[in-house]
């Protein structure tokens, strides 16, 4: 199953979650209809299954965060290895994936832009160039704009406004479009959004 690349208000209706963090006009599209799509979108929350509550919120941590089924499922097994609760283990997991870190630390409006940014060998990833936007960071790694970019109309507004609201794993310069990972991300950094307990009792059956 590849990346979905369709209407973003529709998914974040079909999962009950504005899942995708694209400005105001979409926010306010998903408040005027905050029920499913379809001729019986509105009653189709009303009878749910656990296992449809479960696969639901599977679904929205998977497309929350860009990832086709077999790579999240990937990323659930590796948490599952760990000694960890794995439900938390997997959301630090994605947290520590690159394209979510440019987009946590402000660079990016939203994940899909982070992961674009990423793919694109916008970004150098302790001083090299990368394309790869799954990289899992590590404590002292450096995130940083290419030098040849940063004068670019895409990073004018970020760095006029130097937003501080990144998470406190993260260093954030926004003058000269660095990151650096200071810690790593605990339970209470991960994706609020997300039931995570759900998700570790679909894969469980």
């Amino acid at each position: 199953m590849s990346t979905y690349r369709g209407p973003i208000v529709r998914k974040a209706r079909r999962y009950g979650a504005m899942i995708f963090s694209n400005g105001k006009s979409k926010q306010n599209a998903f408040n005027k209809r905050k029920y499913a799509p379809g001729q019986h979108g509105r009653s189709s929350f009303r009878s749910m299954s656990e296992y449809a509550k479960q696969l639901q919120e599977k679904q929205k941590a998977r497309f929350m965060f860009g990832l086709t089924e077999k790579k999240f499922r990937k990323y659930y097994k590796k948490a599952e290895k760990t000694a960890g609760i794995t439900g938390q283990e997997l959301l630090k997991l994605l947290e520590r994936r690159l394209d979510n870190v440019i987009f946590r630390s402000g660079l990016a409006e939203t994940r899909r832009q982070a992961r674009q940014m990423s793919s694109h060998g916008i970004m150098l990833y302790n001083g090299r160039r990368v394309d790869v936007p799954s990289i899992e960071v590590k404590i002292g790694d450096t995130i940083q704009v290419r030098d040849k970019l940063t004068k670019s109309k895409l990073f004018e507004e970020v760095k006029a406004t130097k937003k501080a609201n990144h998470p406190k794993w993260l260093e954030v310069d926004y003058g000269k479009l660095t990151i650096k990972v200071i810690a790593l991300p605990d339970k209470d950094d991960v994706e609020v959004m997300i039931n995570s307990q759900a998700i570790v009792e679909f894969y469980s059956k």
